[in-house]
């Protein structure tokens, strides 16, 4: 019971080329080595109050596993949502919710993977840098199954009520193993559940819409107060267009179909108000600021024609790095640019319903917003860089490394986690470098600078 637990919460919502050479042959790596992205026109007149709401007691994952299959199991208050009623007894990641046959269910939340804890304290919209995917859910998705049967008739209210996570929770549970503690198979989790699912109406299909690529590529979860800034979502820029759509995509999980769906994304209206909302937590521990003055001059001479200025006047130039400028792992990137998905989410509802948005694939990476990064270690994309002094130093980037996931300690002095070098994998929690899709390289522009530089450099980013 308690590993079935465990798997709802993280539910909740090719490979690795060597080189750059490796690239797809249809794409030229000459094409372009900087893009900006465009905007698109948003929903507005959201509440962002509503929208909190709606994230942490909501029904948008649309079905799960009732409660009364638990019984009384479930007695942990919720001390950082503080919700009230039937959630006030379930951890912060969890949420029941009535379904749409009136029966109540519980399901993950978005706070699954946008909730961690930094020096104690649990902040909403960071990235959860503890995912544990290397498991094969798939026995366990065949034993849920089967203890729903014996539990429920097919004919009753509560098998109704959870037929169509069931039917998502056995599609994507081969799929989400990942080889690499930390990181979070998210694409692949939406890949896999769409893969059943009709793309005109969403409902549920029998027969698969593509093929899915065996090896598991997954990222590192980036903050979502940075979504305000965006003009493209995801790490390579992919999902564009109308933002509700791509934000509530968790719902594919559960929901039963394109009229379920339309009443999540009116409610995400209110949850990307809440995102316009959201701030990044400040540094809380001493800064010197005569370094960070001159911090601040090299990060804009350095940084900020990719990653913006911030300050009173902030500016974000939204662009996609191409992998040959970046040089960092290019799995993820070429990856999302063969799926399938990419295809099948062009031709669905989400695309061709208004408002629309769409998949476009890029052979490139975002140069993110940088609010709140002393927050948000590991770095790169793939989480494979423990903190930013050895981004800004490519030479102490570790091959193997691990921390204390138990109790991880902050470094102040290099802005990110206190590790342990290792020198090969030890256990499951050692990040390890060498395996396909979260090598450690690129980003190498921090390497021109002096010594002293890079430490101003810190210091200023302390501040943003």
């Amino acid at each position: 019971m308690r590993r079935f637990v465990t798997t709802i919460l993280v539910l909740s919502f090719f490979f690795a080329c060597s080189t750059i050479n490796d690239l797809p042959k249809h794409y030229s790596i000459n094409e372009w080595k900087v893009k900006k992205i465009p905007s698109y026109s948003q929903q507005t007149g959201g509440d962002a109050a509503q929208g909190l709401e709606y994230l942490i007691n909501g029904d948008y994952i649309g079905s799960g596993v009732p409660l009364t299959f638990y019984g009384d199991r479930f007695s942990v208050r919720d001390t950082v949502l503080n919700r009230k009623g039937v959630n006030a007894n379930l951890p912060y990641v969890l949420t029941a919710f009535t379904a749409a046959n009136g029966v109540e269910v519980m399901s993950g939340n978005c706070f699954t993977c946008h909730a961690a804890a930094v020096n104690g304290q649990t902040i909403l919209g960071l990235g959860n840098h503890l995912s544990d995917y290397d498991k094969n859910w798939s026995q366990l998705a065949s034993l849920v199954n089967l203890g729903m049967k014996l539990k429920y008739r097919k004919d009753s209210k509560e098998w109704k009520a959870y037929e169509d996570f069931g039917h998502y929770f056995k599609a994507m549970a081969p799929t989400i193993e990942t080889n690499q503690f930390g990181v979070n198979p998210a694409f692949r989790l939406a890949e896999a559940c769409m893969n059943y699912r009709n793309p005109s109406d969403l409902s549920y299909q029998e027969e698969p819409n593509y093929e899915m690529t065996a090896y598991p590529i997954a990222t590192d979860v980036p903050p979502l107060w940075n979504v305000k800034k965006k003009n493209g979502l995801y790490y390579n820029g992919i999902g564009r267009g109308d933002f509700t759509k791509l934000l509530f995509q968790a719902s594919v999980l559960g929901i039963s179909d394109s009229t379920a769906a339309r009443h999540a994304v009116q409610q995400f209206k209110h949850v990307l108000a809440w995102l316009e909302e959201l701030e990044p937590p400040r540094y809380p521990f001493p800064i010197d600021q005569e370094k960070a003055a001159k911090g601040k001059i090299i990060f804009e001479k350095n940084c900020s024609k990719c990653h913006g200025t911030y300050g009173e006047e902030e500016t974000y130039p939204n662009k996609i790095i191409a992998l040959e400028v970046i040089k960092t792992d290019p799995s993820y990137a070429i990856y999302a640019t063969e799926s399938g998905i990419v295809d099948w989410y062009n031709k669905s509802w989400f695309a061709q319903t208004s408002p629309k948005s769409f998949f476009e694939p890029s052979l490139g990476y975002i140069a993110p917003p940088l609010d709140g990064i002393w927050a948000s270690a590991p770095y790169l994309h793939n989480g494979s860089v423990p903190n930013i002094y050895s981004l800004l130093n490519s030479s102490h980037r570790p091959k193997y490394w691990s921390r204390n996931i138990d109790q991880i300690i902050y470094d102040p002095i290099n802005i990110g986690w206190i590790y342990n070098i290792e020198k090969k994998k030890k256990s499951k929690t050692t990040y390890d470098t060498t395996l396909p899709a979260y090598s450690n390289r690129g980003h190498y522009f921090g390497d021109k600078l002096s010594e002293q530089a890079r430490i101003d450099l810190l210091e200023y980013l302390k501040t943003i």
